[in-house]
């Protein structure tokens, strides 16, 4: 029997004023004539940004919501090239500390998805370096907040670059030259355009990597329909994981927009997953990848809760009951 533990992304569709993603352009940063003083305004926005994580963190564990990805956005520009000796870190480190310290004191899993520009397999030397530097923003957070690092940054493969079959050899390539701690930091998913479950899994079984499985980008881009004929594999890749085997869950918008996430979740296209792979692993966290945040999240409970062979074992966790 599986224990199967819900959660979302980022933000919430019922806190007010609760944005983890404010942000200034580098080109309002720059019309600010006094250096200092705009450093200052963007560590505002950032401890801002963090307050409102802390509350999201705190309006979860009144739901039992244990799993959230927190906003890559948290701290405007603090990759840019031009702002490499901001100490954003130290000037934020009471506020990174409190979120690690609500998450442990509660035992929630929280981690990032850094955004599509993160490249690992790319041929340019210049998209790498910036893609690393990128890594280690994440990384710092992490540390800051107190949080082992471990498996915490979901990663696409990568472009395709007009050969799909070399790609997936450079990410092999390319991944020497990612420093350690930033390579046990990642995992990767399967993707609805380039890179099916089979692709990911040829590379995360030879580099040791964790699989996240998403369901919805499976069934727009595979090469075998049936997931199940992989499970056990994807299974493997986390066997060495201190957390739990995670995966991803969406639903089409509609049939010509099949690729774009809905509002909801389907719950029938949820269930056929549950019953696929009940009782393979012991804890399986389920990312809810919905436009309605939360909401999704509720409103999928909703519909579980009323369901004869659904077992609720918290108002955001269940197992399935096969009656």
């Amino acid at each position: 029997m599986t224990l199967f533990q819900l959660g979302y992304v980022a933000m919430s569709k019922i806190l007010e004023n609760a944005s983890p993603s404010q942000t200034m352009t580098y080109s309002r940063f720059r019309t600010l004539s006094d250096q200092e003083a705009a450093i200052r305004r963007l560590e505002a926005i950032a401890r801002s940004n963090l307050h409102n994580t802390l509350r999201l963190l705190k309006h979860n564990e009144a739901h039992d919501i244990k799993f959230f990805r927190m906003s890559s956005r948290l701290i405007p520009l603090a990759t840019h090239e031009d702002l490499r000796g901001w100490r954003y870190i130290t000037a934020l480190k009471q506020e990174l500390k409190a979120i690690g310290d609500y998450a442990r004191a509660y035992d929630m899993r929280v981690d990032f998805h850094p955004d599509h520009f993160v490249v690992i397999n790319t041929p340019e030397k210049e998209v790498f370096q910036r893609s690393m530097v990128v890594l280690k923003y994440h990384f710092l957070l992490l540390h800051a907040m107190g949080i082992d690092p471990t498996h915490r940054c979901v990663l696409h493969l990568g472009g395709r670059y007009q050969n799909k079959e070399q790609a997936l050899e450079n990410f092999i390539e390319n991944w020497t030259l990612v420093p350690s701690s930033l390579q046990k930091m990642i995992i990767l998913e399967n993707d609805d355009k380039s890179f099916t479950l089979e692709d990911c899994l040829y590379v995360c079984e030879k580099l040791n990597i964790p699989l996240v499985f998403d369901l919805h980008h499976h069934l727009a881009n595979h090469k075998d329909e049936n997931w199940t004929n992989h499970w056990n594999r994807v299974v493997h890749t986390w066997e060495h994981s201190p957390l739990p085997l995670k995966m991803h869950i969406s639903s089409p918008k509609n049939a010509k927009m099949f690729k774009s996430h809905a509002d909801f979740i389907d719950p029938p296209m949820f269930l056929e997953f549950i019953k696929g792979v009940n009782g393979t692993v012991p804890h399986i966290d389920c990312m809810i990848e919905a436009k309605q945040k939360d909401q999704a999240l509720f409103r999928l409970i909703e519909n579980l809760s009323i369901r004869s062979d659904i077992e609720m074992k918290s108002k955001a966790s269940f197992i399935w009951v096969d009656d």
